[in-house]
């Protein structure tokens, strides 16, 4: 069991985990269980009621945030041609090929997130031993194998995330920072929920979206009502 300091421990005596809570509660409790002297990033975990172990059921998507992530992200693109300028114009930190495979080798790591169009997964393909473990390979069902480069880049830099499903059937994201207030931080909540609930499998049965936590970095986690929540979408 992980050991927590004096300070969390003061914020969880103001958190009753066994009230489930509206949005608007919820996120005035984790504002106020702030106690870090940095901007905290706004975590949701959801438990859904799939089973990840089923390739049917394994959930893995991204979503554009309303009012972005907070953080800065530094997008690397394997273009060229039109498509290479087309993604520098759309903001991309780094755009190439072979230059960039053979610098990436060499241990340079210095992006966040991938973009390849389909024509370049044969040179991206050299490194997905390096890209791979670290969750940077450009994957089509996230969006990140596409022509339409400009406009993935301006949705990544613009605050989309990606998530997948772990082993217990739970999803964890950071969807933005405490600095953004009370109605931006309900408002990329929602926008979140609603984009699970659209991934529901078929095949999944029973309750779907059985619990909702929020939390700050360091704060101690707020259950939703889940019915509450899916009433505002």
């Amino acid at each position: 069991m992980p050991k927590h300091g004096k300070n969390y421990k003061n914020k969880l005596q103001g958190v009753d985990r066994t009230v489930l809570h509206s949005v608007e509660e919820g996120i005035e409790l984790v504002l106020k269980s702030t106690y870090a002297k940095f901007d905290e990033t706004f975590d949701v975990a959801m438990k859904l009621g799939v089973d990840p172990r089923h390739a049917d059921q394994m959930i893995r998507s991204s979503v554009a945030l309303p009012h972005g992530t907070g953080k800065i992200t530094r997008v690397l693109v394997f273009a060229k041609g039109a498509k290479e300028a087309e993604a520098l114009e759309a903001g991309a930190d780094y755009v190439g090929g072979d230059d960039l495979v053979e610098k990436i080798k060499e241990g340079w790591l210095e992006f966040d997130k991938t973009v390849a169009t389909p024509d370049m997964m044969g040179v991206v393909g050299k490194i997905g031993r390096i890209l791979g473990p670290r969750n940077l390979m450009p994957n089509a069902k996230l969006g990140t194998v596409t022509f339409d480069v400009a406009n993935i880049v301006k949705e990544i830099k613009g605050g989309k995330v990606d998530f997948r499903v772990e082993k217990g059937g739970i999803i964890h994201s950071g969807i933005g920072k405490l600095s953004f207030g009370k109605e931006k931080m309900a408002e990329n909540l929602l926008a979140f929920v609603q984009r699970i609930i659209q991934l529901k499998p078929s095949t999944s049965k029973g309750i779907y979206m059985r619990s909702i936590t929020i939390s700050s970095t360091m704060g101690p986690g707020v259950k939703l009502d889940p019915i509450a929540v899916r009433s505002l979408l």
